[in-house]
Parts: C-alpha cells; sequence; structure tokens
C-alpha cells in the first residue's frame, strides 16, 4: 500500500493528535509565516516527542511575503534567514523534503525570468548547501507558473541531485496555459514530491481528491515507477479521510 503524506500546521499536530497517533500518519508540517518567531527549538522538540510512532515527516516552509529571487539584497537576505532557521527545526524532525515557494510570478517580474533567476541562484545555492548538510532535500513548488520554463531553468542552473520539484496538482489546475503532460515531460527527472488536492479551477479549494476536475489518474500515469512523496493536502479531517480512500484507488 503506497503511504501518502497529510499536511498539517505546525499547531495543528497538537489539535489533531489523536486522530494522528490512531491513523499513524505521515505528515507534512507547515511552518506559517505569522507565528513563527513564537515557535522555538524545545516547541518542536516537543512535538516530536508527541509523535512517538515514528512516523515519515516533511515540512513545508514559510512562504507568505518571503522572495528567494528577489532583486532587493535585503529581502533576499531576510528570505534566506527564514530558510536557515527552519532547517534548524529540520535538524531536529528529520525530515526527508522540505517544500518551498519558488516566489516566480510573471507578472511581477514583468516576464523576465532572468532577472528572478539571478537573485534565485544567490538563495537556493546557500540553501541548498546547507540542507544538503544536514541530508534533507529541498522541493520547489509551482505556485502560479502557466507553464513549467522558469522551474525547469532553476532546476538545471542549481543542478543537484538535492534540489527539486514539489509538483502541485491543484496550482497546476487553475493556472495552467499548458497541458499536463507538458509539465512532467519538463519536470519528471526533478520530481520530488507531489501535492495533490482538487478544485474546479476557479479556485484554489484543497478539495478532496475526485472532488474537483484534476484528472489523477492521467497524473499517477504518466509517473508511473517514479519514487516521490506523496502529501494530501485537504484541510479538515472529513476531506482528509475522503482524499485517503480514493488515493488507494488509485494504485489498486
Amino acid at each position: 500500500m503506497v503511504k501518502p503524506h497529510i499536511h498539517v500546521p505546525f499547531d495543528g499536530v497538537k489539535t489533531y493528535l489523536g486522530f494522528i497517533r490512531q491513523e499513524k500518519l505521515d505528515l507534512e508540517i507547515y511552518f506559517g509565516s505569522k507565528r513563527f518567531d513564537d515557535i522555538n527549538k524545545a516547541d518542536v522538540m516537543e512535538v516530536k516527542s508527541l509523535l512517538d510512532y515514528n512516523p515519515g515527516l516533511t515540512i513545508h516552509s514559510p512562504f507568505m511575503d518571503l522572495s528567494p529571487g528577489a532583486v532587493d539584497s535585503r529581502v533576499r537576505d531576510i528570505t534566506i534567514k527564514r530558510f536557515l532557521d527552519i532547517l534548524s527545526f529540520a535538524e531536529i524532525l528529520k525530515p526527508k523534503a522540505i517544500v518551498c515557494h519558488s516566489g516566480y510570478d510573471k507578472w511581477k517580474y514583468d516576464s523576465m525570468v532572468d532577472v528572478w533567476l539571478e537573485g534565485s541562484l544567490i538563495t537556493w545555492k546557500a540553501v541548498n548547501k546547507r540542507a544538503s548538510d544536514i541530508g534533507v532535500k529541498i522541493a520547489i513548488e509551482n505556485i502560479v507558473e502557466d507553464e513549467p520554463s522558469s522551474l525547469k531553468l532553476l532546476m538545471d542552473e542549481i543542478a543537484s541531485d538535492n534540489f527539486g520539484i514539489c509538483f502541485d496538482a491543484g496550482h497546476f489546475n487553475i493556472f495552467s496555459a499548458v497541458t499536463l503532460s507538458e509539465w512532467i515531460s519538463a519536470l519528471k527527472p526533478y520530481i520530488i514530491e507531489l501535492h495533490l488536492h482538487d478544485n474546479d479551477r476557479t479556485a484554489d479549494l484543497h478539495l478532496p481528491l475526485g472532488d474537483g476536475t484534476f484528472d489523477f489518474r492521467k497524473l499517477f500515469n504518466e509517473l508511473a515507477g517514479k519514487n516521490c512523496i506523496y502529501t494530501l493536502e485537504s484541510h479538515t479531517i472529513e476531506h482528509v479521510k475522503k482524499s485517503m480512500q480514493r488515493f488507494q484507488t488509485y494504485f489498486s
């Protein structure tokens, strides 16, 4: 049986601990931006001790206001510091991967991918070096990209087995202007993790698998034989249960 990770906010681990421990869930723990400075290593160690069944873990990094490809060096420095702070928590939690956002938006950068890439390389080379040293992979998630070329360019330039892609099905479903096959053809060698949630292409609804319009069967067929982390990004226990049940049907 293929076992997915379940996305949960850091504070949500305690809130949903009964369900998490009952189901022995593998987790993707999300560290949000708003209360990030309220969390310290002792808090992270406490959460790790509560997960005493030795689950598989990944981390979702903060992303609000961060800009890995920033032109302003001070903004970029703050972004790098945030990622390094997350890596200090990763030393405690020992996750398989940390998911981060690329920060690329063609409207924000006026389609000047080279401007975004210049700052991005400074950021990600520093972050990936530290991540590699502690044995955790970095996975860059597609957000508003409408095609995969900017992400492929970043992968090619970093050129590290420790640095790859988190392909987000829901974000693809909303924003993509090209086919799923084109995305997978461009990024398959780099995919470390999948974020799995659904929508009707009107908003980022994070619906259970099969409640929207995304073709999960096609995704899994395109990635047949690919070893990656599967993460269900549902926001309620009811939706988690529904997605877990439906997820298994694609592998039976």
